[in-house]
C-alpha cells in the first residue's frame, strides 16, 4: 500500500485530503507542516508521493520562511529525493501559474483546491504513483 505525505498548513484541508486519500484510495497518509519533518520522512523513504500545498504559511527552515515551491525544490536537488514524485497544491491557479509553478519547483504535477472531484484527485496521484520510476 502506497504512502502520501500531505505538506499542509490548514487542519482542515489536511482532514478533507486525509480522508478522500484514505477511503477512495486506499493509501496510508501521513500528514505535516513541520519543513525538517517532510524533509526526515522523504530522505528515509518512507512515503511514495509528497501533496505539497504551494502556499505554507507558517514554514520555516534552517531560519528562513519557506514554501511549497521552495520545499520541492530542495527536495528535487537531494539526490537521496529526487526521485520522489511531488504533486503541489494551491488555490491560486490562474490560467498560466500552473506551468509557472511546475517549471520553477520541478513538481511533478498540480492540484487545485478546492478539490471537487474527489475520483479524479485519487486517480491523479494513483497514476503518478504508478508511472514513476523508483531508484534500484
Amino acid at each position: 500500500m502506497a504512502t502520501v505525505l500531505i505538506v499542509e498548513d490548514d487542519p482542515i484541508n489536511l482532514r478533507v485530503f486525509s480522508k478522500i486519500l484514505t477511503k477512495r484510495g486506499g493509501l496510508t497518509v501521513k500528514g505535516t507542516e513541520d519543513v525538517d519533518e517532510v524533509m526526515t520522512i522523504a530522505q528515509q523513504g518512507e512515503v511514495d508521493i509528497i501533496l505539497m500545498d504551494v502556499s505554507l504559511s507558517h514554514s520555516v527552515y534552517q531560519g528562513e520562511a519557506v514554501d511549497g515551491i521552495k520545499i520541492t525544490q530542495f527536495l528535487k536537488a537531494d539526490p537521496k529525493t529526487a526521485h520522489l514524485p511531488i504533486i503541489l497544491v494551491t488555490a491560486h491557479a490562474m490560467e498560466g501559474d500552473r506551468e509557472h509553478f511546475l517549471e520553477k519547483s520541478g513538481a511533478d504535477g498540480y492540484i487545485s483546491k478546492p478539490v471537487v472531484d474527489h475520483e479524479k484527485f485519487v486517480n491523479q496521484i494513483l497514476t503518478t504513483i504508478t508511472h514513476h520510476p523508483q531508484p534500484q
